[in-house]
């Protein structure tokens, strides 16, 4: 089995214990900080409730953004719905190709970290139990209507906990792409809302789980190990890689105003 492959079959693993809400005990592994991780939920603000200002900006920024589809800032959400793509969907900040490399350092991080991940997400999503927007208000959505959607909640998004959390690291990897690289992964998540799936608030709370969660894998001595190893590797792949390609018609696309 290829590198690529083994990093899409995990990182879809991740996917689909951050969409359901479901606890880390999904995935086979148990990731560097394991029970000891951060608790989220005293980090992150509560869910907007129902009817408050914050959720009724929250529908309007859902309605607003039905306006997108069929435009190129909805083709990028359509991009962005795997979180398998968050590796590849950097190749443009970066400046190389990262979907044809073999990068075992990187690949052994980021699965590694998964597992935390999906701790920071499901612990809120299960209190607050928010629903979807679309659920709450009619508008097209650029992902499929699945039961398995409806019954993961809003809040914090999982996909931009993800994107944002890659990001970070990536960042660090790559200090001297890190605006590059951090305004790309803030477009992954952002595709979220502009998909119609998460709410503004709901992106915005995964980004805070996200670096909550960074901070808290710094402790760890072998996650620093991996990233030292993950830093040499990125840095070799810059210099002798494939340029990026499609870069034009991405950058349009981030430079879509949102609401």
């Amino acid at each position: 089995m290829t590198s690529l492959r083994i990093l899409t079959l995990s990182a879809l693993a991740l996917a689909v214990a951050a969409s359901a809400g479901a606890a880390s005990a999904g995935l086979p592994w148990k990731g560097y900080l394991g029970a000891g991780g951060p608790d989220t939920v005293a980090m992150l603000p509560p869910a907007p409730p129902p009817g408050s200002p914050e959720a009724e900006t929250d529908r309007a920024i859902f309605r607003a953004t039905r306006t997108l589809k069929g435009g190129p800032r909805w083709d990028l959400a359509v991009t962005d719905l795997s979180q398998t793509h968050i590796v590849s969907d950097l190749s443009c900040a970066v400046g190389v190709d990262l979907r044809t490399g073999k990068l075992p350092a990187l690949r052994r991080l980021l699965l590694t970290m998964a597992p935390d991940v999906s701790r920071a997400v499901s612990k809120p999503k299960a209190l607050y139990g928010r629903p979807r927007p679309y659920l709450v208000d009619p508008g097209p959505i650029c992902a499929d209507r699945t039961v398995a959607l409806a019954r993961s909640p809003d809040y914090p998004s999982g996909h931009a906990t993800w994107g944002w959390s890659v990001g970070l690291v990536m960042a660090e990897l790559a200090p001297d792409r890190a605006s590059a690289i951090l305004a790309r992964s803030k477009a992954f998540g952002e595709s979220r809302m502009v998909c119609g799936v998460h709410n503004a608030s709901s992106v915005a709370a995964g980004r805070t789980n996200a670096e909550v969660l960074v901070a808290a894998l710094h402790g760890s001595p072998a996650f620093r190990a991996d990233l030292q190893a993950a830093r040499s590797e990125l840095a070799d792949a810059i210099r002798t890689g494939r340029p990026a390609s499609g870069c034009e018609a991405e950058a349009a696309a981030m430079a879509t105003p949102l609401p």
